[in-house]
Protein backbone atom coordinates (compact mmCIF):
# COMPACT_ATOMS: atom_id res chain seq x y z
CA UNK A 1 0.00 0.00 0.00
CA UNK A 2 1.10 3.54 -0.71
CA UNK A 3 1.57 6.03 2.10
CA UNK A 4 1.29 9.69 1.14
CA UNK A 5 3.00 11.09 4.23
CA UNK A 6 4.26 10.34 7.73
CA UNK A 7 3.25 12.14 10.89
CA UNK A 8 5.84 11.88 13.68
CA UNK A 9 4.30 12.55 17.09
CA UNK A 10 6.50 12.70 20.16
CA UNK A 11 6.57 13.88 23.76
CA UNK A 12 10.24 14.38 24.56
CA UNK A 13 11.27 16.71 27.42
CA UNK A 14 14.96 15.73 27.20
CA UNK A 15 15.15 14.84 23.50
CA UNK A 16 15.58 11.07 23.73
CA UNK A 17 12.17 10.07 22.34
CA UNK A 18 12.48 12.64 19.56
CA UNK A 19 15.83 11.16 18.51
CA UNK A 20 14.38 7.64 18.39
CA UNK A 21 11.31 8.46 16.29
CA UNK A 22 13.41 10.54 13.91
CA UNK A 23 15.74 7.55 13.53
CA UNK A 24 12.75 5.36 12.66
CA UNK A 25 11.53 7.95 10.16
CA UNK A 26 14.96 7.99 8.53
CA UNK A 27 14.54 4.27 7.84
CA UNK A 28 11.00 4.69 6.54
CA UNK A 29 12.31 7.45 4.25
CA UNK A 30 8.94 9.03 3.44
CA UNK A 31 8.38 11.57 0.71
CA UNK A 32 6.58 13.92 3.09
CA UNK A 33 7.02 14.09 6.83
CA UNK A 34 5.39 16.26 9.51
CA UNK A 35 6.88 16.63 12.99
CA UNK A 36 4.31 17.03 15.75
CA UNK A 37 6.06 17.86 19.02
CA UNK A 38 3.52 17.60 21.86
CA UNK A 39 6.07 18.33 24.60
CA UNK A 40 4.91 21.87 25.31
CA UNK A 41 1.44 22.48 26.81
CA UNK A 42 0.31 24.71 23.91
CA UNK A 43 0.98 21.90 21.44
CA UNK A 44 -1.51 19.64 23.22
CA UNK A 45 -4.48 21.96 22.73
CA UNK A 46 -5.34 20.86 19.20
CA UNK A 47 -6.46 17.27 18.51
CA UNK A 48 -4.66 15.22 15.88
CA UNK A 49 -6.59 14.17 12.78
CA UNK A 50 -5.15 11.49 10.47
CA UNK A 51 -6.30 9.46 7.47
CA UNK A 52 -5.81 5.98 6.01
CA UNK A 53 -3.27 7.35 3.53
CA UNK A 54 -0.90 8.55 6.25
CA UNK A 55 1.48 6.67 8.52
CA UNK A 56 1.43 7.77 12.14
CA UNK A 57 4.45 7.21 14.40
CA UNK A 58 3.75 7.94 18.08
CA UNK A 59 6.62 8.04 20.58
CA UNK A 60 6.33 8.65 24.33
CA UNK A 61 8.61 8.13 27.34
CA UNK A 62 7.76 5.59 30.04
CA UNK A 63 6.80 7.08 33.41
CA UNK A 64 6.55 4.57 36.27
CA UNK A 65 5.95 1.77 33.77
CA UNK A 66 3.07 3.59 32.06
CA UNK A 67 2.25 6.13 29.37
CA UNK A 68 2.62 9.57 31.01
CA UNK A 69 -0.77 10.40 32.53
CA UNK A 70 -0.66 14.00 31.33
CA UNK A 71 -0.82 12.73 27.71
CA UNK A 72 -3.97 10.63 28.17
CA UNK A 73 -6.44 13.36 27.25
CA UNK A 74 -4.59 14.36 24.07
CA UNK A 75 -3.85 10.81 22.95
CA UNK A 76 -7.43 9.67 23.52
CA UNK A 77 -8.68 12.60 21.42
CA UNK A 78 -6.82 11.47 18.27
CA UNK A 79 -9.21 11.26 15.32
CA UNK A 80 -7.95 8.48 13.04
CA UNK A 81 -9.54 6.57 10.20
CA UNK A 82 -7.85 3.18 9.82
CA UNK A 83 -4.50 4.98 10.05
CA UNK A 84 -1.49 2.62 10.04
CA UNK A 85 0.35 3.42 13.27
CA UNK A 86 3.71 2.68 14.86
CA UNK A 87 3.81 2.77 18.67
CA UNK A 88 7.13 3.53 20.39
CA UNK A 89 7.99 3.85 24.07
CA UNK A 90 11.34 4.99 25.44
CA UNK A 91 12.45 4.00 28.93
CA UNK A 92 15.47 4.73 31.12
CA UNK A 93 17.01 1.22 31.18
CA UNK A 94 14.79 0.08 34.07
CA UNK A 95 11.57 -1.53 32.75
CA UNK A 96 8.82 -0.51 30.36
CA UNK A 97 6.20 -2.70 32.09
CA UNK A 98 2.78 -2.16 30.44
CA UNK A 99 3.52 1.14 28.69
CA UNK A 100 3.79 -0.27 25.17
CA UNK A 101 0.56 -2.25 25.48
CA UNK A 102 -1.17 0.80 26.94
CA UNK A 103 -0.05 3.06 24.09
CA UNK A 104 -1.11 0.47 21.53
CA UNK A 105 -4.57 0.12 23.10
CA UNK A 106 -5.06 3.89 23.32
CA UNK A 107 -4.37 4.56 19.65
CA UNK A 108 -6.38 1.51 18.57
CA UNK A 109 -9.47 2.90 20.29
CA UNK A 110 -8.99 6.13 18.34
CA UNK A 111 -9.22 4.41 14.97
CA UNK A 112 -5.54 3.65 14.42
CA UNK A 113 -4.30 0.27 13.15
CA UNK A 114 -1.06 -0.62 14.96
CA UNK A 115 1.28 -2.20 12.39
CA UNK A 116 4.51 -2.18 14.43
CA UNK A 117 5.61 -1.44 17.98
CA UNK A 118 8.98 -0.95 19.67
CA UNK A 119 10.77 -0.13 22.89
CA UNK A 120 13.99 1.88 23.06
CA UNK A 121 16.28 3.05 25.81
CA UNK A 122 16.98 6.71 26.52
CA UNK A 123 19.13 8.27 29.21
CA UNK A 124 17.09 8.21 32.40
CA UNK A 125 15.64 11.56 33.50
CA UNK A 126 17.35 11.17 36.87
CA UNK A 127 20.72 10.34 35.30
CA UNK A 128 23.57 12.78 35.96
CA UNK A 129 27.36 12.83 35.94
CA UNK A 130 27.57 11.45 39.48
CA UNK A 131 24.98 8.68 39.08
CA UNK A 132 24.56 8.00 35.34
CA UNK A 133 21.91 5.60 34.05
CA UNK A 134 21.83 4.80 30.32
CA UNK A 135 24.02 7.85 29.77
CA UNK A 136 24.16 9.07 26.18
CA UNK A 137 21.35 6.88 24.95
CA UNK A 138 19.92 6.53 22.42
CA UNK A 139 23.44 6.05 21.07
CA UNK A 140 24.76 5.21 17.60
CA UNK A 141 23.74 1.54 17.88
CA UNK A 142 20.24 2.46 19.09
CA UNK A 143 19.71 4.86 16.21
CA UNK A 144 20.96 2.30 13.70
CA UNK A 145 18.45 -0.17 15.16
CA UNK A 146 15.73 2.48 14.80
CA UNK A 147 16.64 3.06 11.15
CA UNK A 148 16.53 -0.68 10.38
CA UNK A 149 13.18 -0.88 12.18
CA UNK A 150 11.94 1.92 9.96
CA UNK A 151 13.04 0.00 6.87
CA UNK A 152 11.12 -3.06 8.08
CA UNK A 153 8.01 -0.91 8.54
CA UNK A 154 8.30 0.37 4.98
CA UNK A 155 8.72 -3.19 3.68
CA UNK A 156 5.68 -4.38 5.64
CA UNK A 157 3.51 -1.65 4.17
CA UNK A 158 4.78 -2.35 0.66
CA UNK A 159 3.91 -6.05 1.06
CA UNK A 160 0.16 -5.43 1.38
CA UNK A 161 -2.35 -3.71 -0.86
CA UNK A 162 -4.56 -2.40 1.96
CA UNK A 163 -4.45 -1.88 5.73
CA UNK A 164 -7.08 -4.62 6.16
CA UNK A 165 -4.42 -7.20 5.27
CA UNK A 166 -2.19 -6.27 8.21
CA UNK A 167 -2.35 -8.71 11.11
CA UNK A 168 -2.45 -7.58 14.73
CA UNK A 169 0.87 -6.94 16.48
CA UNK A 170 1.30 -8.68 19.83
CA UNK A 171 3.31 -6.84 22.48
CA UNK A 172 4.27 -7.63 26.09
CA UNK A 173 2.14 -6.31 28.93
CA UNK A 174 -0.88 -7.07 31.05
CA UNK A 175 -4.31 -5.55 31.46
CA UNK A 176 -5.43 -4.13 33.87
CA UNK A 177 -2.18 -2.20 33.74
CA UNK A 178 0.18 -2.18 36.68
CA UNK A 179 2.47 0.66 37.67
CA UNK A 180 1.63 3.98 39.23
CA UNK A 181 0.30 6.88 37.17
CA UNK A 182 0.41 9.39 40.04
CA UNK A 183 3.79 11.12 40.02
CA UNK A 184 5.72 12.40 42.99
CA UNK A 185 4.92 15.84 44.32
CA UNK A 186 8.34 16.83 45.58
CA UNK A 187 10.52 19.91 45.93
CA UNK A 188 13.75 18.52 44.49
CA UNK A 189 15.38 21.19 42.31
CA UNK A 190 18.19 23.35 43.69
CA UNK A 191 19.05 26.59 41.87
CA UNK A 192 22.54 28.02 42.41
CA UNK A 193 23.84 31.58 42.16
CA UNK A 194 25.02 30.75 38.63
CA UNK A 195 21.41 31.19 37.45
CA UNK A 196 21.13 34.21 35.10
CA UNK A 197 17.33 34.06 34.73
CA UNK A 198 17.77 33.34 31.02
CA UNK A 199 14.39 31.62 30.90
CA UNK A 200 15.55 28.42 29.17
CA UNK A 201 14.16 26.24 31.96
CA UNK A 202 10.71 27.79 31.65
CA UNK A 203 10.79 27.32 27.88
CA UNK A 204 11.63 23.61 28.02
CA UNK A 205 9.30 22.66 30.89
CA UNK A 206 6.55 20.47 29.38
CA UNK A 207 3.97 21.41 31.98
CA UNK A 208 4.68 25.11 32.65
CA UNK A 209 5.91 24.41 36.18
CA UNK A 210 8.77 26.94 36.07
CA UNK A 211 7.91 30.61 36.52
CA UNK A 212 8.98 32.53 33.40
CA UNK A 213 9.72 35.69 35.43
CA UNK A 214 11.58 33.98 38.28
CA UNK A 215 12.97 30.56 37.42
CA UNK A 216 13.64 29.80 41.09
CA UNK A 217 9.89 29.46 41.55
CA UNK A 218 8.70 25.95 40.67
CA UNK A 219 5.14 24.69 40.95
CA UNK A 220 5.72 21.26 42.49
CA UNK A 221 2.06 20.34 41.93
CA UNK A 222 2.63 20.63 38.16
CA UNK A 223 6.20 19.29 38.04
CA UNK A 224 6.53 15.81 36.50
CA UNK A 225 10.19 15.31 37.59
CA UNK A 226 11.34 15.03 33.95
CA UNK A 227 14.49 17.05 34.79
CA UNK A 228 14.36 18.87 31.43
CA UNK A 229 15.10 22.14 33.23
CA UNK A 230 18.20 20.64 34.88
CA UNK A 231 19.55 19.02 31.72
CA UNK A 232 18.94 22.07 29.52
CA UNK A 233 20.29 24.82 31.81
CA UNK A 234 23.11 26.56 29.88
CA UNK A 235 24.77 27.62 33.16
CA UNK A 236 24.44 24.21 34.89
CA UNK A 237 22.76 26.19 37.66
CA UNK A 238 20.12 23.58 38.45
CA UNK A 239 20.67 20.31 40.29
CA UNK A 240 18.92 17.77 42.51
CA UNK A 241 18.52 18.53 46.19
CA UNK A 242 19.18 15.69 48.65
CA UNK A 243 15.98 13.69 49.04
CA UNK A 244 13.58 11.39 47.23
CA UNK A 245 14.64 12.05 43.62
CA UNK A 246 18.36 12.08 44.31
CA UNK A 247 18.04 8.83 46.26
CA UNK A 248 16.17 7.33 43.30
CA UNK A 249 18.98 8.44 40.99
CA UNK A 250 21.52 6.61 43.14
CA UNK A 251 19.31 3.52 43.28
CA UNK A 252 18.80 3.44 39.50
CA UNK A 253 22.53 3.80 38.93
CA UNK A 254 23.25 0.82 41.19
CA UNK A 255 20.46 -1.50 40.08
CA UNK A 256 20.14 -0.79 36.36
CA UNK A 257 23.67 -0.32 35.09
CA UNK A 258 23.55 -3.37 32.79
CA UNK A 259 22.78 -2.31 29.26
CA UNK A 260 19.36 -3.19 27.85
CA UNK A 261 18.62 -3.31 24.15
CA UNK A 262 15.75 -2.15 21.94
CA UNK A 263 12.93 -4.54 21.09
CA UNK A 264 10.67 -4.38 18.06
CA UNK A 265 7.40 -6.14 17.30
CA UNK A 266 6.31 -6.19 13.69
Amino acid sequence: MEIESVKLVYFSPTGTTKAVVQGIAHGINPGTMELIDITRPDARKQPLVTSENELLVVGVPVYMGRVPALLNEWLNAIQAHNTPTVCVVVYGNRVYDDALLELKNIVKKCGCIPIACATYIGEHSFSNSETPTAQGRPDKDDLHHAEVFGQKIREKLQSVSSISQVSDVHVPGTYPYGGVTKLWIVDFIAVSDECTQCGTCAEVCPVGAVDAENSRLIDIEKCITCCACIKNCPQSARSMKPGLVKDASVRLHKLYSQRKEPECFI
